[in-house]
């Protein structure tokens, strides 16, 4: 696909820019996300080739946004980007900063697995212009890490973290998950603990889902392990936002707590996505969205890089959103942070059903926003599916 028709979009909409990298060491056992291990890939892709694509995809994105307004915020996820080095992570920016303006205080974010991190690989991420860094931790203990296929030891997560710091990176995010089969709640509170050692600013939580057709999907439906426990993951939940709460860090959306008092904590990165901002999304599989307008570039890496090479935008597929479309988002997105939805946003009969909600506990009408209880949170997607179908 050629060309894609993006409509013009207002200049004083925020523009990202998520970079996709599709390489993993090894495939971790709960993840769909769309990666690739070498051994999976062969010799049909390679990180030169996909440096070389990315490039030149960059550079068909800024004639296409043309005329370009300067990047806010630049996201590089995967995958795993701290596979490529500094040097190649450098090489990535090389590549934005050929193509766009990055805005003065624009946030730089990386994804980065601990195990493949070093005092050496921050100093030069920092030296490139990255100011943010997101490590996957998702436990500190090493029978949950082993259920999820995670490689990192227990603790490395932590002197990862203090290593970014100490190399000058700005803002540090853990990442972590709970409700994992075998998980205890000594357990929980042991990462918990570690990560308040680690000093970071922001913290994603996230509740364990067994995804189709991964292998942790095969082992649970083998009777290998059990599925996660709803009873259990809200247990969880509110025993880490009581502790992030506790430590002075608030939510800010349902999986994410910032600490206070500290500019930019928040991933404004983030931010651009649940605000309906625009963004441009670079690499394989990656998905995009302008003034309304959605797209997703093709999935395999060597696909990808073909119509690259060909000279063509590597879109597999398109969506105009519709009014209604854009609002049932609006609702999703907004709920799920702590600033809540704006109630004239809502129309008669959705304010009729989130009388409701306010009714049974769910949810707070703070100033002219509803906004999630406590106990709400607990239940966001079913909030969300009665404020929209009743």
């Amino acid at each position: 696909m050629s060309n894609i028709l993006i409509p013009r979009s207002h200049t004083e909409t925020p523009l990202g820019l998520y970079i996709h990298v599709p390489f993993c060491a090894t495939r971790c056992g709960y993840c769909d996300f769309n990666t690739y291990t070498a051994g999976e890939l062969g010799t049909a892709a390679s990180t030169d080739q996909w440096l070389t694509a990315l490039d030149g995809e960059l550079a068909m994105a800024a004639r296409q946004l043309a005329p370009v307004r300067p990047v806010s915020t630049i996201f590089v996820g995967g995958g795993t980007p701290s596979l490529l080095g500094a040097e190649g992570l450098g090489e990535v920016l090389t590549s934005v900063r050929r193509y766009f303006d990055i805005a003065p205080g624009a946030e730089i974010t990386t994804e980065s697995n601990p195990e493949s991190t070093s005092p050496g690989f921050f100093e030069g991420i920092a030296g490139s212009g990255f100011t943010r860094v997101s490590l996957g931790m998702q436990s500190a203990a090493s029978h949950v890490l082993k259920v999820l296929d995670r490689t990192h030891t227990p603790g490395r997560a932590v002197a990862a973290a203090l290593e970014a710091r100490a190399a000058g990176i700005e803002h540090v995010n853990l990442d972590l998950i709970y409700g994992t089969p075998g998980e205890r709640d000594e357990d929980l509170r042991a990462s918990l603990d570690a990560v308040l050692a680690a000093g970071v600013d922001h913290v994603s939580a996230y509740a364990l889902i067994v995804e189709d057709g991964t292998a942790l999907a095969r082992k649970v439906r083998r009777g290998e392990l059990p599925a996660p426990d709803d009873d259990v993951l809200a247990s969880r939940y509110e025993m880490i936002d009581s502790t992030l709460t506790a430590a002075g860090m608030q939510w800010y959306e349902v999986s994410n707590w910032a600490s206070t008092g500290v500019p930019d904590a928040l991933c404004r990165h983030n931010l651009g996505y649940w605000n309906s901002a625009d963004w441009w999304g670079a690499g394989p599989g990656a998905h995009s969205h302008v003034a309304g307008v959605r797209w997703w570039n093709h999935k395999h890496p060597a696909r990808y890089a073909a119509a690259v090479g060909a000279g063509e935008l590597p879109v597999a597929g398109t969506e105009e959103l519709t009014t209604d479309d854009q609002h049932t988002e609006r609702v999703m997105l907004t709920l799920r942070r702590s600033t809540g939805l704006p109630w004239d946003e809502l129309d008669a009969t959705e304010q009729r059903r989130a009388r409701q909600t306010i009714a049974d506990g769910l949810t707070e009408l703070v100033g002219q926003s509803l906004v999630l209880s406590n106990r709400g949170r607990l239940l966001a997607d079913g909030v969300v599916r009665n404020l929209l179908a009743g």
